[in-house]
C-alpha cells in the first residue's frame, strides 16, 4: 500500500461521520499494517477527533509500543489538540489531505495553529508532516459535509 491508499482508508472512515468528515489511521511504516484508525466522535465527547480515536486505539491495542514505528493519515490537518498528542506520543509523520486554512475559508471553525507550528514548538521530537494527499477528495469531504458551522456546536442550534 502507498499513501493514497492509506488516505482512501482514512477518507472511507470519515465518511461513518459526513457532518465531521475527520478520518484516521495509523500505520506501521516497515510493514505498512494499519495498526488503528478513528473517525471524529465529538459529538460523544469534545476531544475525540479522529486523530485522537486512532491514537487511544492504537495504545489500547498495542500497548508498549514504539511510536517512533508509526505513521499517521488523515483527512484534514491536525488541529493543535491533536498534533500535540501526535507529539507526546511520538509518531514520526503525519500525512494529511485538507488544510487548516481550507477549513477556515469554508466557515470549518479551526484553531489558527498550523501542525507544522506544534511541530517546531516541541523540541523533544523530530517529527514531519506532509499535506495535500489526495487533497481534492479531502477538500470535497468538506464541502460536501451536510451541516454548516452552525451545526458544528450543538448549542449554536
Amino acid at each position: 500500500m502507498n499513501n493514497e491508499d492509506f488516505m482512501r482508508r482514512a477518507i472511507a472512515l470519515a465518511l461513518e461521520v459526513p457532518e465531521f468528515p475527520f478520518g484516521a489511521v495509523i500505520v506501521k511504516r516497515a510493514t505498512g499494517e494499519i495498526v488503528a484508525e478513528g473517525f471524529n466522535q465529538s459529538a460523544l465527547n469534545p476531544t475525540f477527533h479522529g486523530e485522537m480515536v486512532a491514537i487511544n486505539h492504537c495504545a489500547e491495542l498495542h500497548h508498549p509500543v514504539d511510536w517512533s514505528e508509526f505513521d499517521l493519515y488523515t483527512t484534514a490537518e491536525p488541529c493543535p489538540m491533536c498534533q500535540s498528542a501526535i507529539e507526546w506520543a511520538g509518531i514520526a509523520c503525519v500525512y494529511y489531505g485538507t488544510s487548516i486554512p481550507y477549513l477556515q475559508k469554508h466557515n470549518w471553525w479551526q484553531i489558527n495553529i498550523r501542525a507544522s507550528e506544534v511541530i517546531a514548538q516541541t523540541a523533544f521530537r523530530n517529527s514531519t508532516i506532509v499535506g495535500g494527499i489526495l487533497e481534492a477528495e479531502c477538500n470535497a469531504l468538506f464541502d460536501n459535509a451536510p451541516r454548516g458551522i452552525a451545526h458544528q456546536i450543538p448549542q449554536l442550534k
